[in-house]
């Protein structure tokens, strides 16, 4: 029975679903799914159209907000609003170094992982849209990875949709793991050098903090292992609309005078620590590579260590020997990862395996979004740190009928920090080309 209660504003009601783990084998295992519909206080739920919300990720259950925050705020306006925890995350059979055991041997592991890409995704919307819709078609809202399942979702299964608006989430459609990190390097660079021209004074402070791990990784609370590699990738903030100022609030607080010599600060540590964590989202370093992989006989084989070797400006003992910047990385995975934290560490060896799966599946069908019917309207944000723009506006013009909004007044995370204006700018687009 769903069970209803309020916040400010709104009327949410919690949801389970049943589904197949693995959707080709419907009277195999099933897992399930949570998802919470929202309705703004005073309006009929019954007289109004679905909006199903994809959150960003891989690996992020749907955003907890508290009454009419962000771009809920004009979605609450018109729909009846259901934040869907994509299988594995949130509530909906979440995985973790708790619970992956559970699934048996790292080999097990591995291949139970298999499933949880966009494909199985959108499959798990197509199963539980007839039982709320009644049939009809929804649309949908798909942030960063959740625009990723968007566009499979216009690959796969058009019908199910009425619209789709996807904000800093078009992807490319054939690019393999290699290639999207070749494109990342060059634009992380970028934000790097944005970032010290903004904060000039960070760049001896980061220089600072490196030669200290460099010496001396520190251990962080819970037990993360703070190297100079896993500093390098505070850089992920880089990329968001405030991320650049919240680095430098970091860097300046870094050490602190002791008895035994200058130290890095606890407040600092534990800073890093909240920020480096991958606690309550594993699976964005387990399975980020494989929402790239396309090829069936390619593994993507921890594409960005490969990669990241080819751009030498990012070796920090190169910097530190020299007088360059350290530069900082973001949206990258490393084998690394996976002996530094330790909600990674016990699932190392499932993590190796996937990176040499072979077998994955094309998730995009060119041909199909070619003859597209459905409106689709996507923002594109300008120089985005996560998602190729040039990636993104070669779909744009692959998806028949699909409009753009590219615009620089944004970060990747502007449906977060803009929300409202953002999804009505899309939302007057995709009106425009019915």
């Amino acid at each position: 029975m769903a069970h209803s209660y309020r916040q400010p504003g709104t009327v949410l009601t919690d949801h389970r679903f049943t589904v197949p783990l693995d959707h080709a084998r419907p009277d195999g295992e099933h897992i399930e799914l949570y998802a919470r519909e929202v309705v703004a206080t005073g309006k009929d739920p019954e007289t109004l159209p679905w909006l199903l919300y994809l959150e960003g990720g891989p690996g992020f259950g749907a955003r907890r907000f508290v009454g009419r925050q962000a771009w809920l705020a004009r979605a609450l306006t018109e729909y009846r609003v259901l934040l869907l925890d994509q299988r594995g995350t949130g509530r909906s059979t979440p995985l973790n170094r708790q619970t992956l055991p559970l699934r048996g041997t790292p080999a097990q592991q591995a291949e139970f992982l298999a499933h949880f890409r966009s494909d199985s995704i959108v499959r798990d919307a197509e199963a539980i849209r007839p039982g709320l819709t009644g049939g009809a078609p929804w649309t949908v809202l798909g942030q960063s990875f959740g625009g990723f399942c968007a566009t499979h979702y216009l690959s796969t299964a058009p019908e199910g949709l009425s619209a789709a608006l996807i904000t800093g989430g078009l992807p490319s459609l054939t690019a393999t793991a290699d290639e999207v990190y070749e494109a990342a390097f060059p634009r992380i660079e970028r934000k790097n050098l944005a970032h010290y021209a903004r904060y000039p004074m960070d760049v001896e402070r980061a220089r600072r903090i490196a030669a200290h791990l460099a010496d001396r990784p520190a251990e962080l609370p819970g037990g993360h292992r703070l190297t100079v590699e896993a500093f390098q990738s505070l850089g992920i903030l880089l990329g968001g609309g405030d991320g650049s100022h919240q680095l430098h609030y970091l860097l300046e607080d870094a050490f602190v005078p002791t008895p035994a010599g200058p130290a890095l600060s606890d407040a600092f540590l534990e800073g890093a620590r909240a920020l480096l964590s991958f606690a309550g989202h594993p699976l964005y370093a387990l399975v980020h590579e494989a929402i790239y992989a396309q090829d069936p006989a390619t593994p993507t084989a921890w594409a960005a260590e490969r990669v990241r070797a080819g751009h030498p400006r990012f070796d920090a003992a190169k910097a530190l020997a020299g007088d360059e910047p350290l530069l900082f990385t973001g949206e990258t995975i490393h084998p690394w990862h996976f002996t530094t934290d330790p909600s990674l560490v016990p699932l190392r060896e499932t993590a190796e395996l996937l990176a040499a799966r072979t077998g994955w599946q094309p998730l995009y069908d060119p041909a199909r979004l070619a003859a597209n019917e459905v409106p689709v309207a996507a923002a594109v944000y300008h120089d985005d740190m996560y998602v190729d723009t040039a990636d993104s506006l070669a779909t744009a013009r692959t998806v028949r009928g699909l409009r753009t909004w590219v615009t620089d007044e944004f970060e990747h995370d502007g449906v977060r920090a803009s929300g409202p204006r953002v999804l009505d700018r899309l939302l007057t687009l995709v009106r425009d080309d019915v």
